[in-house]
């Protein structure tokens, strides 16, 4: 009997983009008026798009990341500054302390020697590590390469500083009704709209350059071209 454990179902971004922006989005937008459901309803049945998302995601993989785990908490949050009146400040506050609590994690996980960027980046499915780290070691180029990962774990840690410093401009630029009131939701749905193609989008451009200048390095220090630095076989 086989013992292989079955491969973890990929995201569907698009599914992600629908349940997570573009659904919450609209009814806080749309359906936030007293003559539809209401600031508190609207505000509920939003939030339960993604909530819902996250909790078919985790039963589907059987497992949830640190950081999709933070995006559930910061699903919670706002529902909870949103139910229960907070000063809207509360949710600037928050929008930028879940990014920063996700760039401390990775920067901190530089210094102790297991860089994040590493585990995100160096997949055994993606690139030929086998033949990457033999090369590097007959070359005494482990060292270099470990401070060049170093240094792209710095830049992606900088990422997250960027999506928390404009997730806290955003909050505070177009949020400024008072939670609980239909204005609220209706700038919150907004917010929300704005925040793919103001922060996701630039924060994956920065992504695929880290991503880039690891390959680049890879190339570099082992002499190898980019078909044999990929894993093309699996």
């Amino acid at each position: 009997m086989s013992t292989q454990t079955k491969p973890q179902r990929p995201n569907n971004t698009l599914l992600e983009l629908i349940f997570n922006i573009a659904i919450p989005s609209i009814i806080l937008m749309k359906l936030s008026g007293d003559q539809y459901l209401g600031s508190m309803y609207a505000l509920v049945i939003a939030l339960l798009f993604p909530i819902g998302y996250g909790l078919y995601d985790f039963i589907q993989n059987k497992s949830m990341n640190f950081i999709s785990l933070l995006g559930f908490l910061s699903t919670l949050l706002t529902g909870g500054i949103g139910l229960f009146e907070l000063d809207v400040e509360w949710l600037a506050i928050k929008e930028a302390a879940i990014p920063s609590a996700i760039g401390i994690v990775v920067l901190i996980s530089g210094f102790w020697g297991k860089p994040l960027i590493a585990k995100i980046l160096l997949n055994p499915l993606v690139f030929n590590l086998e033949l990457i780290y033999e090369l590097l070691e007959n070359k005494n180029k482990t060292a270099e390469f470990k401070a060049k990962i170093q240094r792209a774990n710095h830049l992606l840690s900088l990422t997250f500083v960027f999506s928390a410093t404009m997730n806290y401009l955003l909050a505070k630029w177009i949020v400024t009704s008072p939670a609980g009131s239909t204005e609220f939701n209706e700038q919150l749905g907004e917010m929300t709209m704005l925040s793919y193609p103001v922060i996701a989008i630039p924060s994956m451009v920065m992504l695929f350059a880290i991503m880039f200048y690891v390959v680049k390095t890879v190339m570099r220090l082992t002499d190898l071209k980019l078909d044999q630095v990929l894993n093309a076989e699996k």
